[in-house]
């Protein structure tokens, strides 16, 4: 196995245990030698996970390349600490051909440490330790000399010296506990640094089980709401925490309450350890630099929007206290976690994954706050350290390389009838523009394989939702709500036809036409404009109506009629809910026959019988009698959807747009 190969399953192992390191935190190298194509010539290389990647899911391209010697050169020329982020510019220097992924900031720890393997990683028991007011004391007598006590330092060039220099001083050591941080192992083999590390884990984590007291949140004052009751609080609460989360940019929500949270929340030191905020770097970056804490329960509404308001005063006291005359402009001042006794915890973060786990961190940090408190006291690096890594130079560079969000990004769509046809083709277009999309169709595992297509729970769930049915509308709002935050696009597509002249048309054909898209429609878009109006940012609900809504076709009464219906709640609720900011258009699709699940269900044959043609031929017959003389297609349907909801139609509301290749009849007077 090659030097990469070997340090990419070594990755991939500590990567994929939670204990070991959080998700994209910690970073791992190997050191040895190549050809160098220019010369023939054997030369030294440090392979290193590159900035920005994931040791679980590390791959060869997520490496940085660099020649050692060139590195080790750097500290000849390193200017001190108060000019080294210039040397995270001097790596591209020192890198070997394409050299791979950029290097991170904690390139200089791995080749300046004189051992083969190197891992640094962020264990929770390793930065409970860490993070212990007497941390020190407590290293020491965990370890013996094994493992030493480097103090805080924040990530670069003088803290890959600062480890270097205690490595060479104590060859018996296998690493170091880097204060407030997380720890850093070695070895001569990718099987000794691995093992090694996990060492230090665990030793680290039984320390802390044996040495520790029972209750270091203290006693239980906010017990955990029954798990009904607290579902349903937490989805009553999630639009205003979302739009309130969104007041600077538009985020997408997380929930959790697994008993880890509910045991942190309702305890009584929780207030006091979140005012504390989190340590470790990878931890505060995504969490910001402390949680917004909420009364038990929640709250009312005025009650959470002060509590907000008075999260954003200080955090902009807060930057104003630390800010230097270079520091990057303020990001934002809403909070990226909020903490609720007894229902549990919400995270906030520019996609689904990003809310995730910023949630996912600061269970992390609760797991250091609990061990740090069971054997000493959490002592956490001061607000003015935190600010400096927070704000740094570093960070706003990686930010400014990030890619052009995509014309959906944030927004949350639900799509009713999604699991086939016109929904599906919907669901599978939005998601593709950067929504995350909540696929609801009655036939749940139809809808479950549109949401694994799209690319499962970051990015689509699925919610079984019989669109006639209030309570189950409800609860699949519920639903979505609880996915990713609120919801700020609905498409009523759910629909079925069945094609009978008035005198064959039954009630019961009559009434389930109209329950499913007339009354469907009518309870979708009064769910989901609850959620928007609490949001209170904006939105869009979009019908998919039917030419049919405007065109007297033969054989078509109950379906045309309730097409209508659909077409008019457009106007009813573009009127009433504008003030909302909350925009509602149509779209008039017609001979849509490949891939329609109306169609293959029977509406099809039905349609060819009235029309005297071959069922296999309806598509192509409704494309003969159009203008464009082109067939309709679900991804057709689906390009309307996307250009009413992508932002360039911002001023438009009330609109019907006919997606039919032309048809005269149905033109729009």
């Amino acid at each position: 196995m090659s030097t990469s190969s070997e340090l990419i399953a070594r990755s991939n192992r500590l990567g994929a245990d939670p204990r070991n390191t959080n998700y994209a935190g910690g970073n791992t190298s190997a050191k040895g030698t190549d050809t160098d194509p220019v010369t023939g010539t054997d030369v030294e290389l440090l392979w290193v996970k590159g900035s920005g990647g994931d040791l679980g899911t590390l791959k060869e391209s997520g490496l940085a390349v660099l020649r050692l010697d060139r590195l080790r050169s750097l500290v000849d020329v390193y200017p001190g600490i108060e000019r080294e982020d210039e040397m995270v510019a001097a790596f591209d220097y020192c890198l070997h051909g394409r050299g791979g992924a950029a290097p991170s900031i904690d390139t200089a720890m791995h080749g300046l440490v004189e051992a083969p393997h190197v891992d640094h990683l962020h264990p929770d028991a390793g930065i409970a330790l860490a993070t212990a007011a007497d941390g020190p004391e407590l290293t020491k007598e965990c370890f013996g000399d094994r493992v030493l006590w480097v103090p805080w330092r924040r990530p670069g060039f003088q803290l890959g010296l600062d480890i270097a220099a205690v490595q060479r001083a104590n060859p018996q050591a296998i690493g170091v506990i880097l204060g407030g941080h997380g720890i850093t192992a070695w070895g001569a083999t990718s099987e000794e640094c691995e093992a090694n590390s996990l060492a230090i884990i665990s030793t680290a984590a039984a320390f802390l089980a044996s040495r520790g007291k029972a209750s270091p949140f203290g006693a239980t004052v906010a017990p955990a709401l029954e798990v009904a009751e607290r579902r349903a609080r937490a989805a009553e609460l999630m639009p205003l925490l979302r739009g309130l989360a969104s007041t600077d940019r538009t985020q997408v929500g997380h929930f959790r309450d697994d008993d880890v949270v509910l045991d942190f929340v309702g305890s009584a030191e929780m207030s006091r350890l979140a005012a504390l905020g989190t340590s470790c770097p990878d931890h505060f970056l995504r969490t910001k630099v402390r949680p917004m804490v909420l009364e038990t329960g929640g709250g009312s509404p005025d009650s959470i929007r002060e509590l907000h308001a008075t999260y954003r005063d200080e955090y902009a006291a807060y930057y104003q206290r630390n800010a230097a005359p270079d520091s990057p402009a303020m990001r934002g001042a809403d909070p990226a976690i909020v903490l609720v006794p007894g229902v549990g915890m919400f995270s906030f973060g520019a996609n689904k994954q990003t809310a995730r786990v910023a949630g996912e961190f600061y269970v992390n940090a609760i797991n250091v706050m609990r061990g740090a408190e069971s054997v000493s006291s959490y002592a956490p690096i001061d607000e003015a350290e935190k600010f400096r890594i927070e704000y740094w130079a570093l960070e706003e560079a990686k930010l400014r390389r990030m890619p052009k969000p995509k014309p959906l990004a944030t927004r949350v769509a639900l799509v009713t009838g999604g699991g086939s046809g016109i929904g599906r083709a919907i669901a599978l277009r939005l998601a593709a523009e950067g929504a995350c999309v909540v696929v609801a169709d009655r036939d749940a595992a139809a809808a479950g394989a549109v949401a694994t297509e799209i690319g499962g729970p970051d990015v689509a769930v699925a919610v079984t939702a019989d669109v006639t049915d209030g309570a189950a509308v409800a609860a699949a709002m519920r639903e979505a709500v609880l996915a990713f935050g609120g919801v700020d696009l609905v498409v009523n597509n759910a629909g079925l036809s069945i094609s009978k002249p008035l005198l064959e048309t039954t009630e019961a054909d009559w009434d389930r036409q109209h329950d499913v898209m007339a009354k469907g429609s009518f309870l979708v878009a009064r769910e989901a404009a609850r959620v928007m109006v609490e949001q209170g940012l904006g939105g869009d609900i979009v019908y998919i109506s039917s030419k049919n809504s405007v065109f007297a076709g033969p054989n078509n009464v109950a379906y045309g009629a309730t097409k209508a219906d659909q077409a008019h709640q457009v106007r009813l609720l573009a009127a009433e809910l504008g003030e909302y900011g909350i925009r509602v258009n149509g779209i008039n699709p017609d001979g849509v026959v490949r891939g329609s699940g109306i169609f293959a269900s029977g509406w099809g044959a039905q349609r060819a019988a009235v029309y005297g043609v071959p069922e296999e031929e309806l598509g192509a017959f409704y494309a003969k009698r159009t203008i464009l003389k082109r067939e309709v297609l679900p991804e057709h349907v689906a390009n309307a959807v996307f250009v009413l909801t992508a932002g360039e139609l911002s001023h438009t509301t009330g609109l019907h747009i006919p997606v039919d290749a032309g048809v005269a009849a149905a033109f729009l007077r």
